[in-house]
């Protein structure tokens, strides 16, 4: 056990809301809930309940395609609600959560997104994040009237003019623009400046329809890492999501971001990073053992595709934490295990023991699945007991694992996280719940106490906006190059006409 002494760095915690859960059967455990994610009442349950535990925030996903594959997998995901109203409906419940929303520059344009990010932070009270994705998925073009998807560069070429127009728009309003007094609220169209942006790809000469965000800037999340993504990351991201699923590629991943961000003259603690992180959580470890092992059982696996000899690629590489779990590609079999370790166990019972020289023959990139089978399980190829034997069922599991997953006691949970934190690979988890609610009222009961303990975590909020638990500062206003000469402030956009004319609204009386 990592010493329990108070630590002057303290872990950030957000909440990843996959409503059927994030684990690939997570939705078929009996205490789950398979309608959740339609049910608001329940949505806001489950937030409720992070952010009596002190969660910095909600993350909300969102994919602009349905995807069949994904039924067997996450059908949680297959549909759901849009993210600014579920977001727009917890805010109404909760006083101190951050709202983090998905919006995809690709399918939106600046004026969109600036308006619905400035919105939602006045609803909840500067509690706004917007989550950047420039979105993988190619068929998302037919919903939007494209005849093909854009390529990595046209995305983050456009992505990154989009994020700077986004900003000069939360900017097209000064502080004090708006002003209340005895007579009403007024509005001071002097102090409303349209942006008169022209860039090589976006071209806006207005203003926002409304008022500087409470934050300034909501604060701003991305994920990625293509060098593109890293880049965007590190210029503009104050939290940076990653999907390491080890401390290794964690920590080169942090190191290599925080770098990156020192040449646009950002301090360290400019940006958090935060990996994904699978918690089964249980008084003791044997329970939790037991959680993960149940999970693992209601998988769906697949049938085992004809043996023939020379098909399985057993070349030396790690093929990826995440290529199974969202219904992509690859069969749940011992196929696939074969290719991952580098040894061919095709026609062995799922359920027999593995022979201790399958480990022995692995590639490196095997016995590192080996070894997340021992960590998660505490099992071996060559214990005594036959029950604490790894089984070939447990090889295809750790196959398609998702991300960083700790499986524990509240200890040993804390343990895990600590380390990441004072070893720069981490400043704090997005935590992916296997099911819901209940992976989240373990966390919430027994984890966040042992990091409270620690000091490794919050007592209480210290502040009410999102930026307060980032210990973020409130941007000054970035003004905008003055007004060309042939351009009057007649010349607005229709889009904006509300924001620049004089406006005075009197008290109501009913």
């Amino acid at each position: 056990m990592i010493s329990a002494k108070p630590s002057k760095k303290q872990l950030r915690l957000g909440l990843m809301f996959w409503a059927t859960g994030t684990h690939s059967a997570g939705w078929r455990h009996p205490d789950a809930r398979t309608d959740g994610a339609f049910d608001i009442a329940f949505i806001q349950s489950v937030v409720k309940t992070a952010e009596a535990a002190k969660f910095d925030f909600l993350f909300l996903g969102d994919r602009l395609v349905s995807d069949p594959a994904l039924a067997k997998t996450n059908p949680g995901q297959m549909s759901r609600l849009e993210p600014f109203t579920v977001a727009s409906a917890v805010a109404a419940v909760t006083t101190h959560i951050g709202l983090v929303v998905t919006a995809n520059p690709t399918y939106n344009d600046p004026y969109t997104v600036a308006r619905m990010t400035a919105a939602l932070d006045h609803l909840s009270g500067g509690r706004a994040s917007w989550n950047l994705v420039t979105g993988a998925d190619p068929a998302a073009a037919q919903n939007f009237g494209r005849k093909e998807h854009w390529s990595t560069e046209q995305r983050y070429d456009w992505a990154d003019e989009f994020v700077d127009v986004v900003r000069k728009l939360w900017d097209s309003w000064e502080d004090d623009a708006v002003q209340t007094d005895l007579h009403g609220l007024k509005i001071d169209r002097n102090r409303i400046h349209p942006i008169a942006h022209t860039g090589p790809l976006i071209h806006i000469d207005s203003a926002l329809d409304m008022p500087r965000p409470p934050q300034g800037h909501v604060v701003l999340l991305h994920a990625g890492t293509s060098d593109r993504s890293r880049e965007l990351a590190a210029r503009e991201a104050d939290v940076v999501f990653t999907g390491a699923a080890t401390h290794a590629d964690a920590q080169a991943y942090y190191r290599d971001i925080k770098a990156r961000a020192a040449k646009y003259d950002r301090a360290a603690d400019d940006i958090s990073i935060m990996p994904g992180l699978i918690v089964i959580t249980a008084e003791t470890t044997a329970e939790a053992v037991a959680i993960y092992d149940q999970l693992n059982a209601l998988i769906t696996l697949d049938a085992e595709d004809p043996r023939t000899e020379g098909e399985v690629n057993t070349e030396d590489k790690l093929q990826g934490f995440q290529y199974v779990s969202l219904g992509r590609g690859s069969k749940r079999n011992l196929t696939l295990v074969s290719s991952a370790i580098g040894v061919d166990v095709r026609g062995n019972d799922h359920d027999a023991l593995v022979p201790p020289d399958v480990l022995t023959r692995a590639h490196e990139a095997g016995q590192a699945i080996f070894k997340f089978v021992s960590t998660q399980t505490r099992r071996t190829v060559d214990a005594a007991d036959p029950a604490q034997r790894i089984r070939f069922r447990d090889l295809i599991h750790a196959s398609i694992a998702q991300t960083a997953t700790v499986v524990g006691n509240p200890q040993e949970v804390a343990d895990f996280m600590q380390h990441w934190l004072h070893t720069e690979a981490a400043d704090g988890f997005n935590i992916f719940p296997s099911y819901l609610p209940g992976t989240v009222d373990d966390f919430a009961r027994l984890v966040v106490p042992e990091l409270q303990a620690r000091g490794l975590f919050r007592l209480d909020y210290s502040g009410h906006t999102f930026r307060d638990h980032l210990r973020l500062t409130r941007p000054p206003r970035r003004t905008t190059p003055p007004l060309s000469p042939s351009i009057s402030e007649d010349t607005f956009s229709s889009s904006a006409v509300s924001a620049v004319k004089p406006l005075a609204v009197e008290p109501s009386h009913g």
